[in-house]
């Protein structure tokens, strides 16, 4: 833009010096011809020729001037563009260059505190350790190459001028149970063993693979615009000879996204806002860990406010606030005489929305984040018969980084028919005959659960995680109402789950797992069984 301003002034000074030339050889031509005597025809016609031909030259000049000035005006359009798709492009990279930023960071520190060690240690140490730290150095070299090569790969095309982003995982599962479960890949419950069974299994699937889009729209009003699926092929299996290993695909998530500096609107269907985090596993990634062990969760289609209140530098308070769709936790209804039309189940009867709300704390800690937050659920459910129900949830959720290596999250709830959200086993309401009947009442079950997790990184590649949950239905519900209105079982009374796990990651698309769970169910008969489950998993991430 500097160059084309100089370009344009440099011809506009020598436009005015030209003209300036040309209108002083006009007068002094005058001039002349008014001392000596009159002149021949033939040198009048010369000087008029000539001062014709200057006028043309000056106008000349002032055409160029103005296609300059034209030139100009367009380079400062396509600089302005080109900053705006700038700005764009920094926003869209910054996560990946933040981390890569803390991962150098991180990386430089650890080569200080190594060469100190050098300095310090005998000679006869000296080489051993050196040698140990380039073989460290190495590796860490590869793991941020891995990174910088995901941020320069080859863009999805999308039939709008906006990116596209595809990412997933292809996870191979290879597991072994000792008991009898629910679920022989994704074991949630215990069961006894019954006559004739073998009292274990084993198997393998690909089920638990992800695929997921991810699309960056334009500037809408301040906000920016972004739109996420994810999808998997953990829906079921189509009833053919071997169709256990021919998953269905399934909706996980979808949403829609507008982001301001500090607020955001978010709709679509989502993970349960109020109740955010989940224990780390991938052996339960198609369902999250310690489902019906304390954890609520769902994907349910909602509305939602997001907005950010900046404390300090490192902290900051999120509130949030929505509806959702009133889930139940019921097999879904059809109408009768037809598979493809939906019915309304309870929480649908009651014609209104559930409602939620979560403030969360967060400050940086160790370098990581620390939140702390606290949520709200209640929901209305019609069973007919003027049969209403109130449900309600309340819940806590924490993650608490304890060191640069070790951290603890959990989660804690106490609610009433919350089956929708995979409480009390998915049972929301029972009752005392058959529900069918007028005179039958219903009862909300009351329930109680969570989970704790610690976790512990020595390295960027390593990861071990520890965790248990438990989730309680009270006993005196279940004792009094001993008939249910969901896939649960109503004599199930409480349920324990607890795993360990290893991941190694040595790459960022490449990733070996191996989790061990073991499961303990009660009745309300005071009985229990309890299950083994082994899991041993690969994974490649795009």
């Amino acid at each position: 833009m500097s160059l084309c301003k100089k370009r344009c002034f440099d011809g506009l000074r020598w436009a005015i010096v030209v003209s300036v030339m040309a209108w002083n050889a006009v007068g002094i031509a005058q001039q002349t011809a008014n001392r000596s005597e009159p002149p021949t025809s033939m040198s009048a016609d010369s000087v008029n020729d000539s001062v014709r031909e200057l006028r043309e030259q000056v106008r000349e000049l002032q055409a160029a001037v103005v296609e300059m000035r034209s030139d100009w005006q367009r380079s400062r359009e396509e600089t302005a563009q080109l900053r705006r798709e700038l700005e764009q492009f920094r926003a869209g990279t910054a996560p990946q260059n933040a981390m890569l930023k803390d991962a150098a960071t991180q990386n430089a520190a650890s080569n200080l505190t190594a060469e100190r060690d050098l300095q310090n240690d005998p000679p006869q140490d000296q080489e051993e350790k050196k040698r140990a730290h380039s073989a460290s150095l190495e590796e860490e070299y590869q793991l941020l190459s891995g990174k910088i090569d995901d941020q320069y790969q080859t863009k999805v095309e999308s039939a709008s001028k906006y990116r596209v982003r595809l990412s997933g995982i292809v996870l191979t599962n290879f597991f072994s149970n000792q008991g009898v479960v629910d679920s022989i890949d994704l074991p949630t419950l215990s069961y006894p063993r019954p006559p004739g069974d073998s009292g274990g299994s084993f198997g393998a699937t690909l089920r638990q693979s992800q695929i997921g889009f991810e699309a960056f729209g334009p500037t809408v009003a301040g906000a920016r615009t972004r739109a996420d699926l994810q999808l998997d092929l953990a829906g079921g299996f189509p009833s053919v000879p071997d169709g256990t290993a021919f998953g269905y695909m399934r909706l996980r998530t979808a949403t829609m996204r507008m982001d301001w500096t500090n607020t955001s609107v978010v709709v679509g269907q989502d993970t349960l806002f109020f109740s955010p985090n989940s224990p780390t596993s991938f052996a339960t990634l198609a369902i999250p860990a310690l489902t019906y062990a304390g954890n609520l969760w769902s994907w349910v289609p909602q509305i939602r406010v997001e907005h950010k209140v900046t404390l300090s530098d490192n902290s900051s308070l999120l509130f949030q606030g929505g509806i959702l769709d009133p889930l139940s936790g019921e097999v879904p209804g059809t109408t009768p005489g037809s598979d493809y039309y939906r019915a309304a189940g309870p929480g649908e009867m009651s014609r209104q929305p559930a409602y939620a709300t979560r403030i969360a704390f967060t400050q940086n800690v160790f370098g990581q984040p620390l939140h702390i937050g606290a949520g709200g659920y209640y929901s209305r459910q019609d069973y007919g018969f003027n049969r209403d129900v109130d449900g309600w949830a309340g819940m806590a959720d924490l993650e608490l980084p304890l060191s640069h290596q070790f951290s603890l999250s959990g989660k804690f709830y106490r609610g009433r028919a919350v089956g929708g959200l995979y409480g009390a086993f998915g049972e929301s309401v029972l009752f005392d005959g058959d529900p069918t009947q007028a005179s039958t009442q219903v009862q909300a079950l009351d329930s109680v659960g969570g989970w704790g997790q610690l976790k512990f990184r020595p390295l960027a590649k390593w990861e071990f995680n520890a965790a248990f949950g438990m989730d309680n239905a009270y006993a005196s519900d279940l004792r009094y109402f001993p008939y249910v209105v969901s896939y649960g079982d109503p004599t199930l009374a409480r349920n324990q789950t607890g795993f360990v796990n290893m991941i190694y990651r040595p790459r960022s698309d490449l990733l070996f797992s191996a989790e061990y769970r073991h499961l303990t169910t009660f009745t309300t008969t005071g009985s229990s069984s309890s299950a083994g489950h082994l899991n041993l998993m690969m994974g490649v991430l795009f």
